[in-house]
């Protein structure tokens, strides 16, 4: 993979979005992650009780606007934290899968924001979030393929696969962190009013973790705008 950026088309339809991107190199899927979870878990835990529900984040509100203009029903297609901040209401807890994937959906829940991790292993050329052509293809965790319909916001490579549908909504079983991934993508992406300014917080308090867990690992996290939307990925 070399670089990563959102389509013109994208940015003309959501001129609030504000995307986040940064690397991680050398990580171990034995780190010793459980104490940086729980200061995520608790903020997000006080939000729900104080909201009642996670749909009424404005984060959350504001993905679900953002998935009724695609034309995709918000209560069926959920961005991947609100389905996360929802399991941690009715279970109590995340489940546990990787560090580093437990380390994310905890920053994810803790500030109601999407955030996608990929191994960069898996993707061939540059990355490009876009709206398909209907020719790509998507591999599901199960191990089924799918081809995401025309106009579908997915995140796609140079060979065309499909590494996230709907956005937001569900990442490929292509690209996903395994025991043995080294290398990853790391993206969060707000809608919301005060999105740069917790996208900002999330990259500090997230880069810091990165590198306590991991020394070394993460790069130096960029925030995308529409004059400058192209994240250079560095080895």
């Amino acid at each position: 993979m070399t670089a990563f950026q959102h389509s013109p088309d994208l940015w003309r339809d959501f001129p609030e979005l504000v995307p986040g991107v940064l690397t991680a190199r050398g990580v171990t899927a034995d780190a010793p992650v459980a104490d940086r979870l729980l200061p995520y878990t608790e903020t997000a835990a006080k939000r729900l009780a104080t909201a009642g529900t996670e749909s009424e984040l404005p984060e959350i509100q504001a993905w679900r606007r953002a998935f009724a203009r695609m034309g995709l029903k918000p209560t069926q297609y959920r961005c991947a934290s609100e389905s996360l901040l929802r399991r941690l209401r009715k279970e109590g807890a995340l489940p546990g899968l990787h560090p580093l994937i437990d380390l994310c959906n905890a920053v994810s829940v803790g500030y109601a924001i999407p955030v996608a991790v990929f191994d960069l292993s898996r993707i061939a050329g540059d990355l490009e979030v876009r709206r398909a052509t209907g020719e790509e293809t998507y591999l599901t965790f199960g191990g089924e393929t799918e081809h995401p319909a025309p106009g579908e916001v997915i995140f796609a490579d140079a060979e065309g696969r499909a590494h996230a549908r709907r956005w937001t909504n569900r990442q490929s079983g292509l690209s996903a962190v395994r025991p043995g991934t080294t290398d990853v993508l790391i993206v969060a992406e707000a809608l919301h009013d005060t999105a740069r300014a917790d996208i900002d917080a999330l990259l500090a308090a997230l880069t810091a973790d990165l590198a306590a867990l991991w020394p070394g690992a993460p790069s130096t996290p960029s925030v995308l705008t529409p004059s400058a939307p192209r994240f250079t990925v560095t080895a």
